[in-house]
């Protein structure tokens, strides 16, 4: 059964000029996009997406970094997309990231680490319902 997961490529990567790079592999891993939007988020907009990591001591820093440029928001489709897209995403730390992940390839530190993914279908549905409505997502 397919599933759909949100991906974003986050401002590091996106002002690295990766962006294009990251597509091409999240295709050549037979992803489907079916949505994808650039955007800026605010602060506050950021604050309510990662609302879930609010006791997190990185929390400041990570809604800080997450509005300060453009982000790439997808919803990938695949069969088992949540759990693939997250190995193919890799360690959060790019230093422990196996080589070939995203991280390993595009991420300079543990939070400028150029990707974000749903870590369950719960999560991806929250997420995708944060940046997309249902006519903007290809049936």
């Amino acid at each position: 059964m397919k599933e759909r997961t949100l991906s974003i490529i986050k401002p590091d990567c996106v002002s690295n000029r990766n962006a294009g790079k990251v597509i091409d592999i999240l295709e050549e891993k037979g992803f489907s996009i079916v949505a994808m939007k650039k955007i800026k988020l605010t602060k506050k907009q950021a604050e309510g997406f990662y609302i879930v990591h609010k006791e997190r001591p990185f929390y400041e820093s990570l809604c800080t970094f997450m509005s300060e440029g453009p982000i790439i928001a997808m919803v990938l489709e695949k069969e088992n997309a949540v759990a693939d897209y997250r190995e193919l995403m890799g360690a959060t730390n790019p230093k422990e990231a196996s080589k070939g992940t995203l991280r390993a390839m595009f991420a300079t530190d543990i939070e400028r680490n150029a990707v974000h993914g749903s870590d369950s279908l719960e999560s991806a549905d929250f997420e995708i319902g944060y940046f997309f409505n249902a006519l903007e997502i290809l049936q």
